[in-house]
């Protein structure tokens, strides 16, 4: 049998690509040809930064204006398409995520770039450039104002809820004196990256003020580091499930950790989630009902006694379920998965 509503939302999925690259072109031909079509109007070096006055207190070659934009542009398209790819645009909830990123940074390289090409038009030196003060505001609430739209534009089309996968895990051998523990984890390696960096700067900066080398102080160092860890305990999450309960790490170092006593587990499944219907990545959400965002794609959710909800993503999210769902069966204080629930 045909299964007319994949054939429907593939259609879509299609379509909404189409669009989606129509208008990245777009905005990409705009940024190329501006510059362009006003390069013998322009000084070289161009100014490119205004201070908190509104003066231009930085330069930059002239082609500086186009390729920055568009790089900026490139990175972002690419980024919002890569989504599109997937079932994601069928869900309204994540289509909105995806056409506001699309429509926010569109309007927002092209008017910055109309900015900075007005503010140096006509003028003989960089340092001569017009001041910029309201015209950035007015950039910014204009991309917001077309993400917003563009949002709303995108609550047409198909709504599919969103499909829990299929258990793949095989229900675990919990016979009498059996052991039987899950670990998994998972890890945003950009992040780690990043983090790494940030907190190399930190080091630097500390050394060069011990040897008086920096005018600095401690402040830029200290701060730099608390956005390292901060970084590095959001690159990765780490779950352990036994009959203990379940532990939650975080961090390469697998600290800090939460850990959850089974007798405050509810129940447990497994729920696709993407950074564009939670917030974003890292921890989103509020204590009793949050979401571990490191990767988009199946996650763990646990609900609580409590009635709270606790969602990771973390791999084979589907052992892990059937494991605690397993152990919740045998655990006498535990009322255990309800009967006939699909997740």
């Amino acid at each position: 049998m045909t299964d007319t509503r994949d054939t429907s939302a593939t259609g879509f999925r299609t379509r909404f690509l189409l669009a989606a690259a129509a208008w990245a072109v777009l905005v990409a031909a705009v940024l190329v040809a501006v510059p362009k079509a006003f390069s013998d109007r322009l000084p070289d070096p161009v100014a490119t930064h205004w201070g908190p006055s509104g003066a231009p207190d930085g330069s930059a070659p002239a082609v500086f204006l186009a390729v920055v934009p568009l790089a900026l542009w490139a990175v972002l398209a690419v980024s919002c398409l890569a989504f599109g790819r997937r079932r994601l645009v069928v869900r309204r909830a994540g289509r909105y995520g995806i056409v506001a990123g699309l429509a926010w940074g569109g309007i927002f390289v092209v008017g910055a770039q109309a900015v900075s090409i007005a503010a140096n038009l006509d003028r003989s030196r960089w340092q001569d450039a017009a001041p910029v003060t309201w015209q950035a505001i007015l950039v910014v609430v204009a991309a917001s104002a077309c993400a917003l739209l563009a949002a709303w534009a995108g609550r047409r089309g198909p709504d599919e809820p969103p499909q829990a996968p299929e258990p793949g895990a095989a229900v675990p051998d919990l016979a009498p004196g059996r052991r039987v523990v899950w670990v998994s984890s998972a890890s945003a390696p950009l992040l780690l990256v990043l983090s790494g960096a940030v907190l190399a700067a930190s080091v630097a900066f500390a050394v060069l003020r011990l040897m008086g080398l920096s005018g600095r102080d401690w402040h830029t160092a200290a701060v730099l580091a608390v956005v390292a860890l901060a970084g590095f305990a959001l690159s990765t999450v780490s779950v352990r499930v036994s009959s203990e309960g379940m532990r939650v790490a975080y961090g390469p170092l697998r600290w800090p950790a939460r850990r959850v006593p089974l007798g405050r587990i509810q129940r447990a499944w497994v729920e696709e989630r993407y950074p564009s219907q939670v917030g974003g990545w890292g921890y989103r959400g509020l204590p009793g009902r949050a979401t571990i965002m490191i990767r988009g794609g199946a996650c763990l959710v646990v609900r609580y006694t409590s009635g709270g909800q606790l969602a990771i993503s973390v791999d084979d999210a589907d052992s892990g379920a059937a494991l605690l769902n397993a152990l919740l069966a045998r655990h006498p204080a535990a009322p255990g998965p309800t009967s006939g629930e699909r997740r």
